[in-house]
């Protein structure tokens, strides 16, 4: 019986880069994205691998459709092994004191309160069961704030917090607890940033040669394989010339 594991905004970027890997190394597949007319190229990517795809289509901020896609979860595909909460974004990069409400709302609601509430449905039947491993994707951002960032950067802090607090309360179980903390990766995060636009979201990869959806990937799966008694409990990745958060070197 395969392994399974649910993957939070599968759609593209990270989320659609870890269900490909994990479908290559065989585990079953639960993959959340708002629409469904956005993961169809992916599940249709996905029928070349031996593998069974169960699509939830609800966004995470809506937590009653959450728990209705969860609990309507067909038998085969209830037990899940890994939670890769990878749902988030930025929303502009405007002063703290005058940005968008609205966006603040977006970001906490999407990077803290819907992973703290998919973790919140899933886990205990990982607890129950004896078995399972929870995956966030956090952010360097997470461990400084820079100029116009400060709302992602606190959400992003938020979820370092969350996870090292989640390891501290399933220390008694089997279960494991990684934060991987990606730098800049190439993918709509940042044309979702700036709403669209795409040459200003160009901008902040030139000169430098980012990270992939399938570098990330490559890491959440390799946290996911390691043997039941390693715990890879947070992992910073970064493209060879940032150094931080706001460092960044451009040839």
């Amino acid at each position: 019986m395969n392994k399974i594991v649910f993957i939070t905004g599968a759609s593209s970027g990270i989320g659609a880069a870890c269900a490909k890997k994990f479908a290559q190394a065989g585990y079953d597949l639960v993959l959340n994205a708002r629409s469904e007319d956005k993961l169809r190229p992916l599940l249709e990517e996905l029928t070349s691998y031996s593998v069974q795809v169960c699509p939830l289509i609800f966004d995470v901020r809506d937590r009653q459709a959450a728990q209705q896609a969860i609990d309507s979860l067909p038998e085969a595909f209830k037990a899940i092994d890994v939670l890769v909460n990878n749902a988030g974004l930025a929303l502009g990069m405007d002063k703290e004191y005058e940005g968008i409400e609205e966006n603040y709302d977006t970001m906490i609601d999407t990077n803290i309160t819907a992973l703290l509430m998919i973790t919140r449905m899933v886990v205990p039947g990982m607890v129950e069961r004896g078995r399972g491993h929870i995956i966030n994707i956090g952010s360097v951002a997470g461990d400084a704030a820079y100029p116009g960032g400060s709302v992602y950067c606190a959400t992003k802090a938020a979820v370092k917090v969350l996870s090292d607090g989640l390891r501290m309360d399933l220390v008694h179980t089997p279960l494991r607890v990684t934060n991987v903390k990606p730098g800049l990766v190439e993918t709509n995060f940042s044309i979702t940033r700036f709403a669209g636009d795409k040459e200003r979201a160009d901008k902040v990869y030139q000169g430098i040669k980012p990270l992939t959806g399938d570098d990330i990937a490559d890491v959440v799966y390799y946290a996911a394989s390691a043997p039941a008694h390693v715990q890879i409990a947070e992992v910073l990745v970064l493209a060879t010339h940032q150094a931080s958060g706001s460092l960044v070197y451009r040839e």
